[in-house]
C-alpha cells in the first residue's frame, strides 16, 4: 500500500517536499519506486524512479535540476523534493512501486499505486 502526501497550493519558483509511505511491500530491497503525474486533459507521465536498494536514479528531461528523488530505507519513505516550480508543474502527482531492479519509465512497469497527491503552481 502506498500513501501519497505532501500537495499543495505554491507560487511559481516555490519548493515542495513530496512524500509517499511505503507499507506491506515485499520485505526485501528489491524493488523500485518512481514518481509519475496527470495534468489535466493529459496522460499520465513519469517524473523520476529509484531503485531502493542502491539508490540508483533516473529523471525525466523535464524535471532534471529541478527535482530530486530519494529514500529513507528505515522509514519506508519515498519522497519528491521539488525546487523552482512552474505552472506546467501542476498536476496530480502519484508514488508507485513494482519489484525488481530494472530502473523504468513506463507507468505499465509498476503494480503498485498511490492515491495521488495534488500538486498546483500558481504564476
Amino acid at each position: 500500500q502506498l500513501q501519497a502526501s505532501g500537495g499543495g497550493l505554491v507560487q511559481a519558483g516555490d519548493p515542495l517536499r513530496l512524500s509517499c509511505q511505503a507499507s506491506g511491500l515485499s520485505a526485501s530491497l528489491y524493488y523500485v519506486m518512481g514518481w509519475f503525474r496527470q495534468a489535466p486533459g493529459k496522460e499520465r507521465e513519469f517524473v523520476a524512479t529509484i531503485r531502493w536498494s542502491t539508490g540508483s536514479t533516473d529523471y525525466a528531461d523535464f524535471v532534471k535540476g529541478r527535482f530530486t528523488i530519494s529514500r529513507d530505507i528505515a522509514k519506508g519513505t519515498l519522497y519528491l523534493q521539488m525546487s523552482s516550480l512552474k505552472a506546467e508543474d501542476t498536476a496530480i502527482y502519484y508514488c508507485a512501486a513494482r519489484n525488481g531492479a530494472t530502473l523504468g519509465s513506463s507507468s505499465a512497469m509498476y503494480r503498485f499505486w498511490g492515491q495521488g497527491t495534488q500538486v498546483t503552481v500558481s504564476s
